[in-house]
């Protein structure tokens, strides 16, 4: 599956009645480049399937950077039908992997 990139516009309605996972991220971040080709990977990972991931500028997107508590960046969020299950900042692949299976 691919990474979907929002904003402040549709990011609501991304997150209605599925199980996301949501990379925010800004142009300048060294370690948010260097996790990019990693949440892809993830992405397409079979073991992910029902999940969605998604991509959101933290600097162009305030609304969405609130809805979540955005303290540092790169910042993961799941969230299951709207509601936040669990939200840190981390550059770890380990950590990141072990959010989506608490959220498959």
């Amino acid at each position: 599956m691919a990474v979907i990139a929002v904003n402040d516009s549709n990011f609501k309605s991304q997150l209605e009645g599925k199980k996301v996972i949501v990379k925010y991220f800004a142009d300048w971040c060294g370690s948010c480049k260097l996790f990019a080709p990693k949440f892809k990977r993830l992405s397409n990972d079979e073991r992910f399937s029902g999940i969605e991931f998604l991509e959101v500028n933290a600097e162009e997107n305030p609304e969405s950077r609130k809805f979540v508590g955005v303290d540092n960046l790169p910042f993961f969020a799941v969230v299951d039908n709207g509601e936040v299950v669990e939200g840190t900042s981390t550059s770890k692949e380990e950590y990141v992997v072990k959010m989506l299976e608490k959220l498959g």
